[in-house]
């Protein structure tokens, strides 16, 4: 790790701590030349190859975006849509793969959807499955009422 201070490239590490949301190790460390102290954070990387085969970092940003693009005119928070994300991406990560495909990504976000807002789930469904009749839509909409009905 490179000093911020010296730019030298050696340092040592002098403590390690879960971040509270445990998904980061924070690490105190010290330059081994000017023995100043710097603080790091470690995370693990997530990327998602798009159907375009480019790959890209996970972003929350974009899974909340498009969430919300479905969410248009519902009763649906910042806050939901924030921890919709973060379980996403939660989900995402316990795949256990460093690169995921975007499918996976779109399957992710189906469930925590369903349950935050069932016309959401419906129009982010017709997007992310291709509805392409109106026999897509009452398939979907009966699967819904059948889930209700079996709670």
């Amino acid at each position: 790790m490179i000093c911020p201070f010296c730019r030298h490239e050696d340092s040592k590490v002098v403590d390690s701590r879960t971040a509270d949301d445990g998904s980061s190790i924070r690490r105190r460390r010290e330059c081994l030349s000017c023995k100043r102290r710097f603080t790091t954070m470690e995370t693990t990387s997530l990327s998602v190859i798009k159907r375009s085969g480019v790959t890209e970092p996970f972003s929350r940003d974009k899974v909340m975006s498009g969430v919300r693009k479905a969410c248009q005119g519902r009763p649906v928070t910042n806050d939901q849509l924030a921890l919709l994300a973060e379980k996403v991406e939660d989900d995402v990560r316990a795949l256990g793969n460093a690169v995921v495909p975007a499918g996976e990504v779109g399957r992710a976000i189906l469930t925590p959807l369903r349950a935050l807002d069932e016309v959401a789930y419906l129009r982010f469904a017709s997007v992310y499955s291709g509805f392409n009749s109106l026999e897509d839509f009452e398939a979907a909409i009966a699967e819904l009422r059948a889930e209700r009905d079996d709670a």
